[in-house]
């Protein structure tokens, strides 16, 4: 697996990236986590940290805290990285809910972030290790730097930093010594650290019974290597439905999907074909930019002039440390072909031309494109001119047009979407080494989609406000980066419900094949439930342990109206009193035949309902009525209800 590494012995892959949330739209690291909202994040992040390590690997929960921006993320000469400013209630209520579910959930490593929060840098502030992590969350694995971010030797000792990555660290090493040795920094504090990295080791049992661990690839390829397969043919199946369900059907008119029997399909967009080769060398997939084309990132003396799109192929990650190494790749121009030859089918193809030549007995023309995005720097934009209008030149000449987006982030369409022979819109999203195979399996209805948005689509750039883009060096701030988090809570779907802005794709949207309805809508207070305003109980892991009492219980009913099977996402959204009008708290998957009907049902907890007193400095459980929403997405809820505490 990309990206492992050793800390004192213990076996370490990269774990779940909660963070950023998607605060700024453009941020190029949006790819890496799960969503823009906190409970979809946690679940998922929860999930993850159990999943690899109950086969004694642990994972890296990263990046401890709110590194929303890649712009001035490090140092540069004068110049400091940027500072997060986050007010007490809004970093409980947003940033920090991930990674409280990831520490329940046991996750045995933390690392610490590149930017400064409140003016102090992430691997050396106190508050959030010590304070929130250690403390409050009852954190009891260890913290390690990510890659170069420690900038002081003491103060990072005394902050709770446990680990230093990439190597040993001019701060520590001798430096530590001396600290210890002059009591600048505690004993007590160095055994500590080595007490955490080896209670991991322990907790994981990679002490006895652990498979040998290859050593993997060294950075020259060409060098002899021991040879590791990291790959299983019984993954094979789980991978493809993973790349399946990553795809969000956003558009489907005229019935223009599933395809039906056709007899010429017109095959257009870069991001369709494989690209060339992958670089001998290179760090994983080269970082995720295999698919970059000459020119598309280059430098001009200081600057970098930076593309929107990777144009030299199908796009299957983003860039950056999360990229990978796959297999093979699957890309959608080879399993079209493929589908072609199997079905008698012709397939016409251009992958260049932005105005390509389009035959107007085409049954169906599919358009491939991407929105690349990468570590290292944001996003230049949420929409390219050159693919826009690769497929507004398509459309003129072709009725029934199905666009297909490799987009590492949100990416904007109005520029084209309305056209009326624009007939069907995919986000595919990143989904690696199955793309071409699990598209093929959507298009052709041998999947039904069942994705849905883990973010919002507005219709303009504007809609996002200042959270747009990155803040930058400005005035006295301009050797100190400012980015004050005045939004508090309100972002992505939060702040479009608040300022009553109307996406064009809102959160938790995506269509089906088939058609759903919801009835029979339950909610009650769990019996014998504990409602007093503050919980009591001691710290665990992930806080204090009454935190995930169930104090309510939601049911409803899902019907599958349609004619083909499919699967909805019931999600449960909920109303908090002085709170968003609608917060994400719940959601169901139901696989159901036609006419097939299944109960879906939702616990919710004190702290799925409470919000962060920040003078008593706990999770409040108010009393009063909570709006109840069941539905499709945040802003399709046709059950509504109330419940009273």
């Amino acid at each position: 697996m990309a990206g492992e590494f050793r800390a004192k012995g213990v076996h370490v892959a990269l774990g779940p990236v909660v963070g950023p949330l998607g605060r700024i739209a453009s941020s190029g690291r949006n790819w890496e986590g799960f969503s823009n909202d906190p409970y979809l994040s946690g679940v998922l992040a929860a999930d993850t940290v159990k999943g690899m390590q109950s086969v004694g690997v642990a994972t890296s929960t990263k990046h401890f805290i709110a590194n929303e921006q890649e712009t001035n993320r490090n140092p540069e000469g004068n110049v400091t990285a940027v500072s997060s400013n986050i007010d007490d209630k809004t970093m409980h209520e947003l940033y920090l809910w991930p990674f409280q579910d990831a520490v329940k959930a046991g996750t045995v490593n933390i690392m610490c972030s590149y930017n400064r929060i409140n003016n102090s840098y992430g691997c050396a502030n106190s508050k959030t290790q010590n304070g929130l992590l250690k403390t409050e969350l009852g954190f009891q694995g260890f913290v390690v730097s990510d890659w170069g971010a420690q900038h002081a030797g003491v103060a990072t000792a005394l902050a709770g930093l446990d680990v230093v990555m990439p190597s040993a660290s001019p701060f520590w090493g001798n430096n530590l010594t001396q600290a210890v040795n002059n009591g600048s920094v505690p004993e007590s504090r160095v055994d500590d650290m080595a007490t955490r990295v080896i209670a991991a080791w322990y907790k994981l049992g990679q002490d006895e019974g652990f498979p040998a661990i290859g050593v993997g690839m060294p950075a020259d390829l060409w060098r002899p290597h021991q040879r590791v397969i990291a790959t299983s043919p019984s993954n094979k199946e789980i991978l493809l439905q993973g790349a399946i369900e990553g795809h969000v059907l956003l558009k489907n008119i005229n019935n223009a999907l599933p395809l039906k029997s056709p007899k010429l399909i017109s095959l257009f967009g870069y991001s369709a074909k494989a690209f060339d080769g992958y670089t001998p060398g290179a760090s994983g997939w080269n970082g995720g930019s295999e698919s970059l084309a000459p020119g598309d990132a280059v430098r001009e003396g200081d600057r970098v002039i930076r593309s929107q799109i990777a144009a030299n192929g199908t796009l299957i990650s983003g860039g950056g440390s999360g990229a990978n190494q796959p297999a093979y790749v699957s890309s959608p121009a080879a399993a079209l072909s493929q589908r072609a030859y199997e079905d008698g089918t012709s397939l016409w193809w251009d992958f260049h031309s932005g105005n390509p030549l389009v035959d107007q007995s085409s049954d169906a023309c599919i358009v491939v494109g991407n929105a690349f995005a990468s570590e290292g720097w944001d996003r230049v934009g949420l929409h390219d001119d050159f693919t826009d209008a690769l497929i507004t030149n398509v459309a003129s000449q072709c009725r029934n047009t199905i666009v297909v987006f490799h987009n590492a982030g949100v990416r904007l369409v109005d520029r084209f979407v309305d056209h009326p022979n624009v007939t069907a819109l995919i986000f595919a999203h990143l989904p690696g080494q199955d793309s071409g195979r699990a598209l093929t399996a959507i298009l052709y209805g041998d999947a039904n989609p069942s994705g849905k948005l883990p973010y919002s689509v507005p219709r303009n750039e504007s809609d996002f406000g200042p959270l747009q883009n990155a803040s930058l060096p400005d005035g006295a701030f301009a050797l100190f980066p400012q980015s004050d988090f005045d939004e508090g809570v309100y972002i992505d779907y939060r702040a479009f419900d608040a300022q009553d802005i109307r996406p064009r794709y809102e959160f938790g949207f995506g269509l089906s094949y088939t058609t759903f309805d919801f009835s029979d809508l339950a909610v009650a207070a769990a019996e014998g439930a504990d409602t007093s305003p503050y919980p009591t109980k001691p710290v665990a892991e992930g806080g204090q342990e009454d935190l995930w009492d169930v104090v309510a219980r939601v049911s409803a009913t899902v019907t599958n109206t349609g004619t083909v099977a499919g699967a909805e996402v019931a999600q449960l959204y909920v109303g908090i009193p002085n709170g968003p009008v609608r917060q994400l708290r719940g959601f169901v998957k139901a696989a159901l035949e036609p006419g097939e009907s299944a109960v879906v049902e939702f616990e919710l907890t004190r702290r799925d309902l409470s919000t962060w007193d920040v003078v008593a400095q706990n999770w409040l459980l108010q009393g009063g009525d909570f709006k109840i929403f069941v539905g499709s997405s945040s802003r399709d809820l046709p059950l509504e209800g109330t419940l009273t505490l």
